[in-house]
């Protein structure tokens, strides 16, 4: 189902532990990790597509998390030409996305990445908050740092993006040793 402008309609997961840390899935058969994500299906909202993947993708259970926050509008990214299937070139554009910011109030070991038939997930990790912007394929990477900064206001104690950049080594400074 797409939009008239060619945007699929889809919900984004970020999923916190209490460290503020986000739930960094490894995609199946794949070296590349991102945030649980999913379309909506026609007549589903998005909290019940958000619920829907996210027993799919992470085997989590309504009463294993908190919503924290939600965004307030469509953020959208266009897939490249070459990653979208030939029947589809023309008129499908890329995704629209709602984005949720969730808290696990269950354990770690309540992720299942098993549990259905077909896992989009093999592996997963904790991660920085910060860290997946740049550790995202590149057309992504605005809607997860637009999606991120938006919804950071949600959460007590997590340090800026800038402060975050600022922390890492800069690759073009002498190291100190």
């Amino acid at each position: 189902m797409l939009d008239r402008d060619g945007y699929r309609p889809n919900v984004g997961i970020i999923l916190t532990n209490a460290h503020n840390e986000v739930f960094w899935g490894k995609r199946v058969r794949e070296h590349s990790w991102q945030f649980p994500q999913g379309g909506i299906k026609p007549g589903e909202s998005p909290e019940a597509a958000m619920y829907r993947e996210l027993l799919e993708e992470v085997g989590l259970l309504p009463h294993h998390v908190k919503i924290l926050g939600r965004t307030r509008d469509w953020l959208r990214y266009d897939v490249p030409t070459h990653w979208v299937r030939r029947e589809w070139r023309g008129s499908y554009k890329g995704q629209k996305q709602i984005w949720f910011l969730l808290r696990l109030v269950g354990r770690d070991s309540d992720v299942c990445l098993r549990a259905t038939h077909h896992p989009e997930f093999d592996a997963w990790r904790w991660n920085d908050y910060w860290a997946p912007i740049d550790a995202v394929i590149e057309f992504k990477r605005d809607v997860y740092e637009r999606s991120l900064t938006e919804l950071a206001r949600f959460l007590k104690g997590v340090e800026s993006h800038g402060d975050y950049l600022g922390r890492l080594p800069d690759p073009h400074r002498p190291s100190k040793d």
